[in-house]
């Protein structure tokens, strides 16, 4: 998290997935929590993704890789950070719809400097919503690749850099590509064309139970919680609520409608949470196809609006 807590992970070879033909996000079957779940396997194996160590290199080189046949911007920058200048790099991924506007759907793929933990891997925090978007990109590609265009919105796929702090969270120390990405956007008028910005972290738990965050926008919470609904899952959301610093907060602020979709509790007491058994063990396909058709059945009803 965010402002409470803080992050780590592990090293290995970049494993990188093919991408399969997937049913259209619109064709009504169920979301392939499977195939998201072997995505963040894959990605966790890379092992700690700190900015400036060489996983953080693997790790862009997966994506990159995977997104070498879509239309994927390399949004690199350089942040002023408690160790120096340090570079980063979002990934912002853009699938064409038929009508103008944009939904945003975003997670952050890195850990945090390793001052404390060094083997964090982050199986949870970071890997699940990095692969639960690679699984939800391979739906979006096979629905663009028959009608060409979404039926809908555009969707954009960003995958944030520097999310975590470098020493020790606070509104400078944290959320690097997210402040810089939503001031660029605020430059260039991109702001502006965003219908919703739906943030996807931590959701990943075998025990999951996403709270409803009180800084996000009302009618995002209530699409969502329609969305859940629909599915028989309404207990896995907003049973609970609470205010987390988070990379939606800096969309919050400049207007665009935002919802961050986090589950902050994690383990017994939270004690998986920023440390070393935060393994793949601890997540689950199932949880992550809740997460996927909800968040599918989301963008639906907000390109209805």
């Amino acid at each position: 998290m965010k402002s409470f807590w803080s992050r780590t992970k592990i090293a290995a070879g970049v494993m990188v997935l093919t991408s399969v033909a997937a049913p259209s996000a619109s064709s009504g079957q169920a979301f392939d929590g499977a195939k998201a779940y072997e995505y963040a396997r894959a990605f966790a194996a890379i092992g700690p993704r700190w900015p400036t160590g060489p996983g953080h290199v693997k790790a862009e080189q997966f994506l990159r890789s995977h997104f070498q046949h879509d239309a994927c911007e390399e949004d690199a920058f350089t942040a002023d950070t408690p160790i120096g200048a340090v570079p980063l790099r979002n990934f912002i991924v853009r699938f064409a719809g038929s009508k103008p506007g944009v939904i945003v759907l975003a997670t952050h793929y890195e850990t945090n400097y390793p001052l404390r933990n060094i083997n964090f891997v982050g199986a949870n925090d970071g890997a699940a919503t990095t692969g639960l978007l690679l699984a939800i990109a391979d739906r979006l590609r096979e629905e663009t690749a028959h009608a060409k265009k979404l039926d809908g919105y555009s969707v954009w796929l960003v995958f944030f850099d520097g999310e975590e702090a470098i020493q020790s969270w606070s509104q400078t120390d944290s959320t690097y590509g997210s402040r810089h990405l939503a001031a660029r956007w605020g430059r260039d008028g991109t702001l502006g064309k965003i219908k919703a910005f739906l943030l996807t972290d931590m959701i990943g738990d075998k025990n999951l139970n996403i709270q409803r965050e009180t800084n996000s926008t009302a009618w995002l919470v209530d699409t969502v919680r329609q969305a859940a609904k629909k599915f028989g899952d309404e207990r896995y959301f907003f049973q609970t609520e609470m205010s987390v610093e988070d990379d939606h907060l800096p969309f919050v602020q400049r207007g665009v409608p935002s919802i961050d979709i986090i589950d902050l509790d994690y383990g017994p007491n939270n004690s998986y949470h920023h440390t070393v058994q935060d393994t793949m063990d601890k997540v689950s396909a199932h949880s992550l196809t809740i997460d996927g058709d909800v968040i599918l059945e989301t963008i639906r009803l907000v390109d209805q609006r």
